[in-house]
């Protein structure tokens, strides 16, 4: 088996990004690695004075590049709108939208719209983006969206009735688990409705497995430092993202993570996902669900329809 690496990437020159979360660690990486390669990039940042440094900092190892800052709180879904009305005001084309962004085991918060907080940013604010850019991935050839899921997926379960643990008993790791496996419904529900729509945008997904991003996570205070040793560092934790984003032989509907270690390290690789992740029907009534909660009715109908 070949090894894909940062070499594999193609000529990104003539071709717009967005990446959320682009400030630090994988996000960061993977903006880092499209300009590198010639992509323009938008950083989609919730603390703007950490992106207009991480930008500042891409452009000084790449000049070529052209590299910017936007702000984006993913848990606000007017930050979402006006994301998007600035960037389709300022952009005639979007050929990449990574969904990056994300949080992780925090004790029970809300969004600014009284969302769970993981399920409100890590799925129902990308969620939201993909709507609201959806018309301008549509009129760029090519384009494709790549939404981070992980592989905690394995261990989710949506709940339909009560999405935002408002009557069950908040379990921080299984509200992160549920957002994941909601990322990768999400993915799978998208390429379906594209490809009824005849639409030319591949929706794929990809998981970094183990990798070491320097930031501490709660309750995990052992993992954290044996991950400094272990873990794969963001460059690799990075590339399946980058994979899924760029490798002309990516499906839609594909998903990519690391290839040994049950996934958790090595190469990018095409992955399984879980038989939950595959449930139409779950990922219908997510969807319906998701139109409802966001306010954002995204325009491909469902197939069949």
């Amino acid at each position: 088996m070949t090894r894909w690496t940062y070499d594999d990437i193609p000529d990104q020159r003539g071709r717009t990004a967005i990446v959320t979360g682009a400030n630090t660690g994988l996000g960061f990486e993977t903006a880092r690695m499209l300009a590198g390669r010639g992509a323009r990039v938008v950083l989609a940042c919730r603390d703007t004075g950490r992106g207009v440094a991480a930008a500042a900092r891409i452009r000084a190892e790449t000049p070529a590049g052209a590299v910017t800052c936007a702000r984006l709180d993913l848990a606000d879904l007017d930050s979402v709108a006006a994301f998007a009305v600035a960037y389709r005001s300022d952009h005639d084309r979007l050929d990449l939208l990574v969904n990056n962004a994300g949080v992780l085991y925090p004790p029970l918060r809300r969004t600014r719209q009284g969302f769970e907080l993981q399920f409100g940013t890590n799925h129902l604010g990308h969620f939201a983006l993909t709507g609201r850019l959806l018309p301008l991935l549509l009129a760029t050839p090519a384009a494709r969206v790549v939404t981070v899921a992980s592989n905690a997926h394995r261990t989710g379960r949506i709940d339909l009735d009560d999405l935002n643990w408002e009557r069950r008993r908040y379990r921080r790791f299984a509200a992160y688990a549920q957002s994941k496996l909601a990322n990768l419904l999400f993915t799978l529900e998208l390429r379906r409705r594209l490809t009824a729509a005849d639409a030319p945008i591949r929706a794929t997904a990809a998981h970094p497995g183990w990798t070491y991003t320097g930031q501490g996570r709660a309750g995990e205070g052992f993992v954290n430092t044996v991950g400094r040793f272990l873990a794969m560092t963001t460059h690799d934790g990075a590339l399946p993202t980058l994979r899924a984003a760029t490798d002309p032989d990516a499906a839609s509907g594909s998903y990519w993570g690391p290839a040994h270690r049950l996934q958790y390290a090595g190469p990018p690789v095409a992955v399984t996902t879980t038989k939950r992740a595959q449930d139409v029907a779950v990922a219908q009534r997510l969807w319906a669900a998701s139109e409802r909660l966001t306010g954002v009715a995204v325009p491909l109908g469902r197939p069949g329809q």
